[in-house]
């Protein structure tokens, strides 16, 4: 799907968010992160210069499991091929699971309105039966 510049670079939300490792022991580890139109970008440092995994929101099929404790929030994210990464935020930054809902949803409307806009130019391309008649000589 293609978008503007601007709508790609544009940031909804930025700060930090507890990654389950993937590991056997399955640490949580305090992540920088940023939440764009299109992505949710998960920084290795908080100076942002080493990108761990960016999680593109076309390939995310849903946000799940939202369970609230005495200090945390948590949420799993899974993907279209069925992996599931799992974060925690803070009870007082309780709307990362929010942003992110509403991104994949806004996301989804921008792709479902690109993609009737590309099946609907064909048909505004090929001229009707009574326009082909129009255009024959006798």
């Amino acid at each position: 799907m293609k978008m503007s510049a601007s709508e790609t670079s544009k940031v909804l939300k930025e700060g930090e968010l507890e990654k389950r490792s993937d590991n056997l022991l399955q640490f949580w580890k305090r992540k920088t992160c940023v939440l764009t139109t299109d992505s949710l970008t998960i920084y290795a440092d908080r100076q942002k210069k080493t990108k761990g995994k960016e999680i593109m929101l076309q390939s995310v099929r849903k946000l799940d499991c939202v369970e609230r404790t005495g200090k945390f929030v948590y949420f799993t994210i899974v993907t279209s091929d069925n992996k599931e990464i799992d974060f925690r935020c803070d009870f007082e930054d309780t709307c990362w699971n929010a942003e992110i809902t509403m991104a994949l949803i806004d996301f989804q409307n921008r792709k479902a309105i690109q993609d009737f806009k590309t099946r609907q130019e064909p048909e505004n391309t090929t001229p009707s039966p009574q326009e082909r008649r129009i255009g024959r000589a006798p």
